[in-house]
């Protein structure tokens, strides 16, 4: 059972997972420079040399933690739903998908919506959010050409404005809400806008 600790989460037991959650509330709490591995083992409440028998070090947490939010972004475009139907059922889906991923992996997703590049692990995370953004514009360039959306729309610029939507969910979205109705609803906004339905 995890017990709350100034907004961290922390658990009795000192695996990998549970050493991750802590690693992962330090970097969101201090910022990933700010956080040292005495800060960690201080955290967690074990030594450093029995959180270094776990990870080899903060990169390791880091890379751990980005990509366990990566893998879940990616599962979706991998998904059937992303894969089959038209292009505008498949992006609905990504988005839904997008949402689900962060409320299920919050604090993981709000670690890799802050890296800015200054380590090998930021550069590859940033790296994998480009080549997620390219394949959503690629579907954004298949429902325009297919007539689902305006002809006017930049499938780059689309696939940023959906992510940049999706990812605003981190600085509001609260435990406990049901993520299929915030999946719906982030859908809604982002397909159909927020005006009223013309007669």
């Amino acid at each position: 059972m995890s017990t709350q600790t100034g907004g961290r989460v922390r658990r009795p037991s000192h695996g990998p997972g549970s050493l991750l959650e802590v690693a992962v509330g330090e970097f969101l709490t201090r910022g990933y420079d700010a956080t040292s591995m005495e800060d960690l083992s201080r955290a967690a409440g074990i030594t450093k040399s029995s959180f270094y028998h776990h990870f080899s070090g903060k990169e390791a947490l880091l890379r751990a933690a980005l990509e366990r939010a990566l893998d879940g972004l990616f599962a979706i475009l991998d998904s059937e739903g992303a894969r089959t139907g038209t292009p505008l059922e498949r992006l609905r889906h990504i988005v839904r998908g997008q949402v689900g991923v962060l409320v299920a992996e919050l604090p993981y997703v709000t670690v890799l919506l802050r890296v800015r590049g200054n380590t090998e692990s930021e550069r590859w995370a940033l790296e994998r959010r480009r080549e997620f953004d390219a394949r959503v514009a690629a579907i954004v360039r298949e429902a325009v050409e297919a007539g689902e959306l305006r002809e006017d729309v930049d499938p780059a610029l689309a696939a940023r404005l959906l992510s940049g939507l999706v990812n605003s969910v981190v600085e509001w979205a609260r435990p406990g809400r049901d993520p299929n109705r915030l999946a719906d609803a982030v859908a809604r906004a982002a397909f159909e806008g927020i005006l009223p339905a013309r007669a």
